[in-house]
């Protein structure tokens, strides 16, 4: 197994951080596309339509659905935080950007911001853009990246990380289960969303320091 290290992001690290993002989020278009052909509804009425035009048609449409919602993430993304890494989570103390280096390449990205208006008595640092390149993935990466997170959090004096991801997005969301984040709500990030029935799904990991408190 290659070595790996995680240090903070970089400027000459850019080209390479939005690459992993964006193959990151256009890989999980064919789950949406499965997942929807697999409702009930869908199959249904798939049975029941001859092989013709219409029916290609309604598969190019479903295609279009599985794609939008990652696209119009993506692009936001790109438009705002990942626009300027430097400026949107190393100018201040309490944000930070990592990346994963392993043979001289970047292969995986975490990044994390304070919560605006947190809940009251709240310090909550969010987590942001976890990604590993395919080809690494299996190798405790992902682990490593979410720890200096929460390591992180506690150095900073932060009660809660929170996160939102996909419930299509099954690795990261058994990943994040594993290391004790837990559920505390779902939303739709778009109309397409609730009408595919994907939701976001919301974490939070409450830190030691928090639970002690709490007591």
């Amino acid at each position: 197994m290659a070595p790996y290290h995680i240090r903070k992001y970089q400027e000459s690290d850019h080209k390479r951080v939005l690459a992993l993002f964006s193959s990151g989020m256009t890989e999980h278009i064919p789950t949406s596309f499965h997942y929807m052909l697999m409702q009930p509804q869908i199959l249904l009425f798939l049975f029941r339509v001859p092989l013709t035009l219409f029916l290609f048609i309604l598969l190019a449409f479903l295609w279009l659905l599985a794609i939008y919602t990652w696209r119009k993430y993506m692009i936001m993304c790109l438009c705002i935080d990942l626009a300027d890494i430097t400026n949107s989570y190393m100018s201040a103390c309490g944000s930070c950007f990592w990346v994963a280096e392993s043979g001289g390449q970047v292969v995986g990205i975490v990044g994390a911001l304070p919560v605006k208006n947190p809940p009251l008595q709240k310090k909550q640092l969010q987590l942001y853009h976890l990604s590993m390149a395919l080809e690494h993935r299996g190798k405790g990466i992902g682990k490593a990246l979410v720890r200096t997170v929460l390591q992180f959090a506690e150095v900073q004096g932060y009660s809660e990380i929170v996160l939102s991801t996909s419930m299509l997005q099954y690795a990261a969301l058994a990943l994040y289960q594993w290391m004790g984040f837990q559920k505390t709500g779902q939303s739709f990030f778009t109309r397409i969303s609730r009408l595919r029935n994907t939701p976001m799904i919301h974490l939070r990991y409450r830190l030691p320091c928090a639970q002690e408190g709490s007591l």
